[in-house]
């Protein structure tokens, strides 16, 4: 008949794997004396956590939807002015003026509103990098 293993009693920490009682170095209590092992509450924790990403993202979000809002409508001037008619090479820095003819056709001119009878739509200032900045 095989040799039956002996059982150890529940109270007692034996490691089988090695072969010793190693209650010392367990990171946790072992014997019924020990402090009881509870779970921290963490719901405060992490309700003022989720807040202040929520806030740090949503502040995030917004600006690059203002960013991305405004790269939009530059977008938009530049392909109305790059397709408009003028019959000029513009000067970067210099102050054109954009107009609306009554059949509906838009133009750059560098007159100023004040002096000119068309409809006034804006004025613009060409950068160095070729696009238009709406004045």
């Amino acid at each position: 008949m095989p040799k039956q293993k002996e059982k150890k009693p529940d109270q007692v920490v034996f490691n089988e794997t090695t072969q010793r009682y190693d209650a010392a170095i367990k990171q946790y209590g072992t014997n019924i004396g020990a402090p009881s092992i509870s779970t921290t509450n963490v719901k405060t924790w992490k309700n003022v956590g989720i807040s202040k990403v929520n806030h740090l993202l949503n502040t995030k979000f917004s600006a690059i939807q203002k960013e991305y809002e405004q790269l939009l409508e530059e977008h938009k001037w530049n392909d109305i002015i790059y397709n408009t008619e003028y019959n000029f090479e513009p000067i970067v820095g210099q102050i054109y003026h954009l107009y609306n003819r009554e059949d509906g056709s838009t133009f750059l001119s560098v007159i100023a509103p004040e002096t000119f009878k068309y409809e006034f739509i804006g004025s613009f200032q060409l950068t160095f990098e070729q696009v238009w900045k709406k004045l």
